[in-house]
């Protein structure tokens, strides 16, 4: 199923089972994957992947791609107007570049769906987020065809933090080499942008038992020391790649000491905190911090505890656009918490509103 939020609310709608319009539906051939590579990379070029972040004043509001784009013609649908912002950015993770299993054969045209389709707004966003999992083996050919891809895309800036596929084997050192150039420890770093302080966390260094992620002393005192100047009234966005809060422990879907990190954020009127590493989109609430995680730009994988283990999780080629995504955000001026929306990329049901999580 997608997951969908907005005002501080969870909002649930199902899944839509489609197949590609004028009939291009994917067939299966004779190789052990039985994905029509073609046929693939027709569906993913409508489908897309990412989210959109507008911001105006305070609040974030967030589209999901298939809000925006029309899947025949990858263009802004016609009569369909953004509301006015301060400026966007843009979210995408866990692109994974390296993988060719049959989860997904071809990351690198699912990232350039994305990249299409934010390449598609009517205004350029003012930058990107990645929050890790750039590469699968940590390997330079990767990391090289990473960077080729995200040079097409129309955004002033991209800013990363790593994944643990990104450290693998060196500790970081090659990331960082890339990546990380003006930040502290392991990669960790803040800016401010139009009112709004946003904060790079590490946690796929030096892992816990049982996969959960780790900040450490350092980022952690680290982090207590840069918040001491900005007032309760400040929007802050955290993102990170694995969540900092307890998606899932037993697969390794939190972080071990997120609570000493999300004690330094409580007293902010309005806290947004942006994860990757689970591949689908979820939701908590607690207060006035907002937890929102993405979809891979890559493969999904199952739901918490609907698998013996979390992993690539193959799908029927068809309905793989609809398990991908992409992030986007407004920002408004605004006494009430951030305003975050997602829909499924494929598909359009109309949301059904629970209260949030507290």
């Amino acid at each position: 199923m997608g997951i969908s939020f907005f005002c501080g609310s969870f909002i649930q709608s199902p899944l839509k089972n489609e197949t590609m319009s004028n009939g291009k539906i994917i067939t299966n051939q004779d190789n052990d994957d039985g994905i029509d590579r073609a046929g693939f990379i027709k569906c993913m070029a409508w489908a897309g992947t990412g989210v959109l972040w507008m911001m105006s004043g305070g609040i974030m509001k967030s589209f999901g791609m298939s809000q925006l784009i029309d899947r025949n013609t990858g263009r802004i649908k016609e009569g369909f107007h953004l509301p006015a912002s301060d400026f966007t950015f843009v979210q995408i993770s866990d692109s994974h570049i390296g993988f060719n299993k049959p989860a997904n054969p071809d990351t690198i045209g699912t990232l350039n769906a994305a990249i299409a389709k934010i390449n598609g707004m009517p205004t350029p966003p003012s930058f990107m987020l990645h929050t890790g999992d750039l590469s699968h083996l940590a390997q330079a050919d990767e990391f090289d065809t990473l960077d080729q891809v995200l040079k097409s895309a129309k955004t002033e800036k991209i800013f990363y933090v790593p994944g643990e596929h990104d450290v693998l084997n060196d500790n970081g050192k090659q990331y960082l080499d890339r990546y990380g150039k003006g930040t502290k420890g392991n990669g960790w770093y803040s800016f401010d942008s139009n009112g709004v302080h946003f904060i790079g966390l590490v946690n796929v260094v030096n892992m816990a038992e049982g996969g959960l992620g780790v900040l450490g002393s350092d980022q952690l005192a680290w982090l207590k020391d840069d918040l001491k100047g900005y007032s309760n009234s400040t929007p802050i966005v955290v993102f990170a790649h694995i969540p900092l809060w307890a998606v899932y422990p037993q697969w390794g879907w939190g972080t071990k000491d997120s609570e000493e990190a999300l004690s330094y954020l409580r007293r902010f009127g309005s806290v947004s905190v942006l994860n990757g590493h689970i591949h689908q989109t979820m939701l908590k609430v607690e207060g006035n911090i907002t937890f929102h995680t993405a979809t891979s730009t890559a493969f999904p994988q199952p739901q918490p505890g609907a698998a013996p283990s979390p992993g690539p999780m193959k799908v029927p080629a068809d309905k793989l656009g609809s398990l991908l995504g992409l992030t986007s955000v407004h920002y408004v001026e605004h006494a009430h918490s951030l305003a975050i929306t997602d829909t499924p990329l494929v598909g359009s049901a109309a949301p059904a509103t629970t209260q949030p999580a507290s």
